[in-house]
């Protein structure tokens, strides 16, 4: 018996030992409906997703072209219409996640309207967002199998058994559009336990994946700024205990942490790690510290003094009461960060960059690996980087390195349009093609994300369809370039009140109400008009 016979007849025995008082109840609408709504709690999505990471994660360390990929979504429409049009075009959602990110919902979700990267809005808009994600991912799941019963039914009606078999086949066989999500938890929002309880409200939400940073959480920065902050280690691994205890605590054992390091572009420390003995974690820390000798007579009220093997030192020390990094330590200050974090329970790594360079990242990953052979990173394939001028000036580097002739080129210049058609355009177009083939087989990247494509999608289109509307083009500016576009290209939000529910309600209404439903899809919804 397939699943939808068998729980029919138990539900059929349940319904039937209540003596007829519920003889309204059909229990195949009450199957419909549980399949509608596989997941009954974030926790049980939180669970499924994190063994579909851990599978992933595996799959990847045989086949390094295994990676996987995700958008970022600051709603769930945005969420839910990525999903739906990966399932069209490529029939699997396999190796497909999706990223919140701290910055767009500091941007777009905060009741204090937009505010920079800075954890400056409120903490609880982040598991907010996982459930809304989710809410309309399981939306997405309710209308599919929703359009499946209604052609099963029809194909009953219609006598046609080989329909009903390839209809029952789909819904048997039914892939839901719940997949992963790596969440954003900034720096924390606070201290460790502050850190807990976030970690908390976002599995609960439906979080499998968090991702967490080493800046000082009250001087946080977005990665593509200046001005970042980094903490200590064991400060830091305090953090990652508190989010792997949350996941614990809530059952989630293969709940992932991604661990982020920032120190590549952050030259500054909030305060002086603590040592105990000399190659200590907190003495490699300070080890990096911008000092100047001391000698007798030298120090001033107020100095901050370390000792390191006979020496007496002084920390640069800024009015902001920040400690000054030396120049050049980022590189090596990030492989520390990320060997420390893999041996103190990270599952992933996050580096962030100033460029998508692939040499660079795989400088730092050999020499991490070197140490963690199985080390993957999740990689920000930044809106941030100029990727054309990028990739330009990296053909036109290694050309010139070749010894080929590159006087046809301006350096500088390399984003104006007239290169475009150029042979040196045409390769660096290439190479970003094949970036992340190319970056996860040479540099261990195992999730590629785009953190706020979405952002920049939604004010393009908006841009493009306000320029046509409100000039000469008037409503052809929407028919032409929107509608005439969802028709042609199969888009499932051209039927708009479809897509928000009005013909799972009518099936409800049926269920409820039998004959007396009054439903909304019949011959006068104009939505006929796209059938």
């Amino acid at each position: 018996m397939s699943y939808q016979e068998s729980a029919t007849a138990k539900l059929n025995q349940i319904i039937q030992a209540k003596q007829g008082t519920w003889g309204g109840i059909n229990p195949d609408y009450v199957v419909r409906m549980r399949l509608q709504n596989r997941f009954q709690t974030g926790l049980d999505i939180a669970r499924y997703t994190a063994a579909i990471m851990r599978q992933d994660m595996a799959a990847y360390d045989a086949d390094p072209a295994q990676y996987t990929q995700s958008l970022g979504a600051w709603h769930g429409f945005i969420a839910q219409q990525q999903m739906i049009s990966v399932k069209k075009h490529f029939g699997s959602l396999k190796g497909r996640y999706l990223y919140l990110s701290g910055w767009m919902v500091a941007a777009m979700r905060s009741e204090f309207g937009p505010l920079p990267d800075q954890s400056m809005h409120e903490k609880t808009a982040v598991p907010a967002l996982i459930e809304e994600i989710y809410t309309f991912l399981r939306q997405a799941d309710a209308r599919e199998l929703g359009m499946l019963f209604r052609d099963l039914d029809a194909a009953r009606e219609a006598g046609d058994a080989a329909r009903q078999a390839e209809i029952q086949e789909k819904i048997d066989n039914h892939q839901t559009h719940i997949v992963p999500i790596i969440a954003d938890i900034d720096a924390g929002f606070g201290n460790a336990e502050a850190t807990y309880l976030l970690s908390k409200k976002m599995i609960e939400a439906g979080a499998c994946a968090i991702q967490i940073e080493n800046q000082v959480s009250d001087e946080k920065q977005c990665g593509h700024q200046d001005g970042k902050v980094t903490v200590p280690h064991e400060d830091f691994l305090a953090k990652v205990r508190a989010v792997r205890y949350a996941f614990l605590e809530l059952g989630v054992e293969d709940g992932v942490i991604v661990c982020r390091t920032d120190s590549l572009g952050a030259g500054l420390t909030k305060q002086i790690a603590y040592s105990s003995e000399p190659g200590d974690l907190g003495d490699q820390y300070n080890a990096y510290l911008d000092c100047e000798e001391v000698t007798d007579g030298t120090v001033r009220d107020g100095d901050v003094i370390i000792a390191r093997e006979g020496k007496l030192l002084r920390p640069k020390r800024l009015p902001s009461n920040l400690y000054q990094f030396r120049p050049g330590t980022g590189a090596d200050r990030c492989v520390l960060d990320c060997i420390t974090a893999l041996e103190n329970g990270a599952d992933l790594l996050w580096i962030e960059t100033e460029k998508p360079h692939i040499e660079q990242i795989a400088g730092m990953m050999d020499r991490i690996r070197d140490a963690v052979p199985n080390a993957k990173l999740v990689y920000n394939n930044s809106p941030s980087f100029n990727w054309t001028l990028n990739f330009r000036q990296q053909v036109y580097d290694a050309w010139k390195e070749e010894g080929r002739d590159v006087s046809a080129y301006d350096r500088a210049r390399l984003m104006a349009q007239s290169y475009d058609a150029s042979d040196l355009a045409t390769e660096a177009d290439q190479r970003i093609r094949s970036f992340q083939r190319d970056a996860s087989k040479r540099a261990g990247i195992f999730h590629h994300l785009i953190t706020l494509p979405t952002y920049h999608t939604a004010a393009l289109s908006t841009d493009n369809l306000s320029k046509r509307y409100f000039g000469e083009e008037g409503m052809l500016g929407y028919v032409q370039n929107v509608q005439r576009e969802e028709i042609r290209q199969g888009i499932a939000c051209v039927k708009h009140q479809n897509m928000a529910g009005s013909d799972i309600g009518d099936d409800h209404k049926e269920y409820f109400a039998g004959e007396a439903a009054l439903k909304a899809g019949g011959a006068h919804n104009t939505m006929g008009q796209f059938g």
